[in-house]
């Protein structure tokens, strides 16, 4: 299971730059609006100390982190839900991501121009979120058009789910027409799951990301306070970063050179770390590991998934042919130092299929099919 996060924001508010430092990865950064027109992908390992820890005990033939796909997609400008500058390419890419990470311009330089001329953060996501907005109420609207017909359908499960969608919608396209985020609506797990199929923008988990200079780091500015106030008020996550430092870490050949670095500009960890971290948790999503003599190997999964789903992560077959677990936790190998003598101490467990796995289990899964 792989994180995938679409990174957004207007143009030259320093994506690309942050693209680029996060992954590696080439993505065009130049100081021109629509600089980047097709979305540019990064794959991503996850920093974990825990999976460097469990090979260090169990000393694998190799090791394989999780991973966090990052996709660039093109600057946003004011009309794109009509189809004004790449509005129509911009929203295609962005409806097949897990998760966005809007960025936010929060710093001042007269040699990097804004598109509207002006440094005004809250105006930027507010631009942004009326966009995706008036995406979405399209799409509701395409299919309140279809209800009808629906309704009257011989087959009660057409008509049935039609009858479902009815109320959903109506709350929808309330909200949307306001310039809400369908994520501002309350909806129930059921509403959701009706909607699903849309695969509506706004009900994605947003993260604002707050691109600052060297000078706000690590306390911030006045231009992160707005941006944090913004987001409290729709329950969404704020991050900041300094895509200059970023994009100088990452030039930096070892991990050595790249602590030092961060230790002098009085960061404690990397920008990558914090955003793959912060999305991680922002989706509900966990680790657990499998380690043996082949490999130690990190594995995502949902929070309150149970040992098959958990499973199932690895290969359906898992899934399918579950058996039971062997369990027990990192903390406990850190303890006692090997899997003989966490046995030994009674912390090696066997569960079944209603064991809710635990974010840092290192697991065995027994299966047959």
């Amino acid at each position: 299971m792989a994180l995938n996060c679409g990174i957004v924001g207007l143009p030259n508010v320093g994506k690309s730059t942050i693209f680029q430092a996060l992954t590696s990865a080439p993505a065009e950064a130049a100081n021109y609006p629509f600089c980047t027109i097709e979305p540019n992908v990064g794959i991503v390992n996850v920093a974990d100390q825990r999976l460097d820890k469990i090979t260090e005990f169990v000393k694998p033939q190799k090791t394989i982190p999780t991973i966090v796909e990052f996709v660039d997609i093109a600057g946003l400008v004011k009309g794109a839900s009509k189809g004004e500058g790449l509005g129509n390419q911009f929203l295609g890419h962005i409806r097949q991501v897990n998760a966005i990470i809007q960025v936010v311009r929060c710093f001042d330089d007269p040699d990097v121009i804004h598109v509207n001329g002006r440094v005004d953060p809250i105006e930027d996501i507010e631009t942004i979120n009326l966009e995706l907005a008036l995406a979405d109420l399209e799409s509701v609207k395409k299919k309140q058009e279809s209800l009808p017909r629906a309704l009257k359908s011989q087959d009660k499960a057409v008509s049935g789910r039609a009858k479902e969608l009815v109320p959903v919608l109506e709350k929808l396209a309330a909200a949307l027409e306001e310039g809400h985020a369908a994520r501002s609506v309350d909806l129930t797990a059921e509403d959701i799951a009706v909607v699903k199929e849309l695969n509506l923008i706004t009900l994605k988990k947003t993260l604002y990301l707050c691109n600052v200079d060297e000078d706000a780091v690590p306390d911030g500015n006045e231009y992160v306070e707005k941006v944090k106030e913004y987001a409290a008020a729709e329950g969404a996550e704020v991050m900041m970063i300094c895509g200059k430092l970023e994009s100088e870490i990452a030039g930096l050949e070892t991990e050595e050179e790249k602590s030092e670095f961060l230790e002098a500009a009085g960061i404690e960890q990397s920008g990558l770390d914090q955003l793959t971290h912060k999305a991680y948790n922002m989706l509900g999503l966990r680790t657990y590991f499998t380690a043996g003599e082949k490999e130690v190997r990190a594995w995502t999964f949902h929070a309150g998934d149970k040992a098959p789903q958990a499973a199932g992560v690895i290969h359906s077959d898992f899934e399918k042919g579950f058996i039971k677990a062997e369990v027990y936790h990192y903390d406990d190998l850190i303890q006692f130092g090997s899997e003989s003598k966490v046995k030994e101490a009674g912390k090696f467990r066997i569960e079944g299929k209603e064991y809710e796995v635990k974010d840092g289990d290192i697991v065995h899964f027994r299966f047959n099919v």
